[in-house]
């Protein structure tokens, strides 16, 4: 850049060129050492999550959320050896529409469960993923002030990953260890619920489901599919001026209820209305939660739910291994890149494009037996 007031014409004033900007990054951050963090063996995360230690429970439950294969076949052997200390917690569900202030209601609910029924708390808060970058904010457990602190409580944002059904993949994995490290109580919330978001109600015991006042009429309520799933409606924020509007709602989601079919288990799903941010009817829904799982388990339906939800899980784990091995199948892998661009050209169908590499993926499995 040139400085006209470097000219001869304004001798005694000098004007320095100056320096580039320097980096913002370190350019010696690469040359140190670094210190590579050291991996625990199998017996060393289960002793550590039978144990209680958080630590480790959430270093393994990351270790369950990789997708590299070497992670999934230690994260495999760890559940396997959890397995004997699961399933002695309660399972509850909480959906609803974005919005409907699900993570305030859970940071209420966790503080007055524990204080009411003691034992531990693990809440796994799943967080919707960019469609675009993949990036998820994982920013529910900042509203949970109150709970995120409690020394009883384990609170693990995890991000939806592109699961349908509001439900990271490997939520009922998570559920298995946090169970394994005596955690009796366990909430599953979702990423906010859609008509078909019903994946939760395959994991757990009770599913709650969360709505706000003037959100449609008793046939909006008939058209969403997850009403027929929930054990429990309850409407967020009737305080203030909003009481008789939540009372209203209320009472039209009871007629839309009585127009579905009786639940498998013959409990009536109730409609209540509470606050969570006032704190108000917050002992009812969990008297309501806690009669369901008695009347469940003295009428058996509590232990046949149990066990088709480990079916279901059987064949959602079949249907996942083989995704897994067919994309990553190398003359699939070849392959694939080719078709699509076909397909986009027009060149070919969806359906044949498809059919020719299930032909090519078959044949080869045919070959290596």
């Amino acid at each position: 850049m040139e400085h006209p007031e470097n000219n001869e014409a304004y001798k005694g004033l000098t004007v320095n060129a100056g320096v580039e900007q320097p980096s913002s990054v370190n350019p010696y951050l690469k040359d140190r050492p670094r210190r590579k963090k050291r991996e625990l063996s199998v017996a060393e995360y289960v002793d550590g999550i039978v144990g209680g230690d958080v630590t480790i429970l959430s270093q393994a439950v990351t270790l369950v959320e990789s997708v590299k294969p070497e992670h999934q076949a230690v994260a495999q052997e760890v559940i396997e050896k959890c397995l004997p200390y699961s399933g002695s917690s309660v399972r509850i569900g909480i959906s609803g529409v974005p919005g409907a202030g699900k993570s305030t209601s859970i940071d209420v609910f966790g503080l007055h469960v524990l204080e009411q029924y003691g034992g531990k708390l693990a809440v796994l808060a799943i967080d919707p993923s960019s469609e675009r970058s993949k990036g998820s904010i994982l920013g529910d457990k900042t509203r949970m002030e109150k709970l995120s602190v409690h020394p009883k409580s384990f609170i693990r944002p995890s991000p939806s990953a592109g699961s349908l059904g509001g439900v990271a993949r490997k939520t009922r994995e998570t559920i298995i260890l946090c169970e394994a490290a005596g955690f009796d109580k366990i909430f599953v919330e979702t990423v906010g619920v859609g008509q078909s978001e019903t994946a939760v109600h395959s994991m757990v015991d009770f599913f709650l489901l969360i709505q706000l006042a003037g959100t449609g009429d008793e046939l909006q309520g008939i058209k969403r599919g997850i009403m027929e799933m929930a054990d429990g409606i309850v409407i967020n924020k009737a305080d203030g001026d909003n009481v008789e509007r939540a009372r209203l709602a209320a009472a039209q989601f009871r007629n839309a209820l009585h127009l579905f079919p009786a639940p498998e288990s013959g409990w009536t799903p109730q409609v209540l209305t509470y606050s969570g941010f006032y704190n108000i009817g917050v002992k009812e829904i969990w008297d309501m939660v806690y009669q369901y799982i008695d009347f469940v388990k003295a009428n058996g339906y509590f232990d046949y739910r149990r066990n088709e939800q480990s079916k279901y899980w059987m064949y959602e784990s079949i249907n996942e291994h083989l995704k897994d091995s067919f994309y990553h199948n190398p003359k699939i892998q070849s392959m694939l890149a080719d078709r699509e661009q076909q397909v986009l050209q027009g060149n070919l169908t969806s359906f044949v494009a498809a059919k020719s590499l299930l032909d090519t993926y078959f044949e080869d499995l045919r070959k290596t037996l």
